[in-house]
């Protein structure tokens, strides 16, 4: 039997090796990392289309049935995470391909970084940063605004959500949710009130977007949304982009109606061009929500005992039967 070959992709900052022991894995197997994205599904596929094996770092790279169909050689992918939007299940069990997952990893991080994209807009930090390596002081800043005492729009208030939730109420802020699901007696078991949508984008100093995206939840915040939000309220979103319109959002920070803190974006990474990167009123971070050590090193860790499971010819942590199996 040939030597079979691992791909370990998007790992944009080159911490897979430091994040596990891979000497059991490449004792016995050909590693492989990609730390840069992904040109086209083509530049995927001619690159990824020997290798028996590939590891995912959760969603940053999708593989639909029809990329699935390219890779001949694929027999088993080590997903990380316990659930899937950018992962066809479907066409890997069709295809025999194997797929394992992870345990989930902590939300504390996610939730800290949506309560620092909050701060960061109400004060202004990234421009106060900037005057100072420019050897400059307080021109040209405006002026910030305190969070105690302000609203806190909370869109899905799961665990997620309610993390964030008792953050902000720890910093004083009121605090109001809405889902589709949300009820009025879920909501105070985290000390918020449950309002309607157009009520919150009414109500809300700062909305903060915790969903998981579904066919459902997709555009689930659109022009009509934005267009109630107060002058100068702050979106952050620290979840999926395609939650939010991004032409209307796109709208709202070009006419300086609103601030943005943003995590997420429809397409990943953002291109280089993109307004996002250069409009003032929007701070913007490269999706690290999740990107922290204790994180990646739980993720990385379980994800070479799956596949060292596999290659022992005992999968575990099966996401999926493949066909014939």
């Amino acid at each position: 039997m040939s030597t079979p070959k691992i791909a370990v992709i998007d790992d944009y900052q080159n911490i897979a090796y430091k994040c596990a022991d891979w000497e059991p894995v490449r004792s016995q197997a050909q590693v492989t990392v990609f730390n840069k994205p992904w040109t086209s599904e083509d530049d995927l596929v001619d690159k990824l289309g020997e290798f028996n094996i590939i590891m995912l770092l959760r969603e940053r790279t999708a593989f639909p049935a029809r990329v699935l169909e390219r890779l001949p050689n694929l027999k088993f992918i080590a997903m990380t995470g316990a659930r899937t939007s950018t992962l066809d299940l479907e066409a890997c069990a069709k295809l025999g391909i194997l797929v394992s997952y992870t345990s989930s990893h902590p939300s504390t991080p996610t939730a800290e970084l949506a309560i620092a994209l909050m701060l960061s807009c109400a004060r202004a930090l990234p421009q106060a940063m900037q005057n100072i390596k420019d050897g400059r002081w307080q021109e040209d800043l405006p002026l910030g605004s305190a969070l105690e005492g302000k609203c806190l729009g909370i869109v899905g208030l799961g665990k997620l959500g309610s993390r964030v939730a008792r953050i902000a109420q720890a910093i004083g802020m009121d605090t109001v949710a809405w889902s589709q699901n949300l009820t009025t007696e879920k909501a105070s078991e985290h000390g918020v009130k449950r309002v309607e949508k157009s009520e919150l984008f009414a109500l809300a100093d700062v909305v903060s977007v915790h969903l998981t995206l579904s066919d459902r939840t997709r555009g689930v915040i659109g022009r009509e949304e934005l267009s109630q939000m107060k002058p100068g309220a702050i979106l952050v979103n620290t979840s999926r982009g395609p939650l939010v319109d991004e032409a209307a959002l796109l709208d709202a920070l070009e006419s300086k109606r609103i601030i943005a803190g943003l995590d997420v974006y429809d397409v990943e990474p953002l291109r280089e061009n993109h307004p996002f990167r250069s409009l003032p009123n929007v701070i913007a971070t490269p999706h690290l929500g999740y990107v922290v050590d204790d994180a990646l090193r739980h993720l990385y860790q379980e994800n070479v005992a799956n596949v060292l499971a596999y290659l022992a010819g005992t999968p575990q942590r099966l996401k999926n039967l493949a066909a014939g199996s």
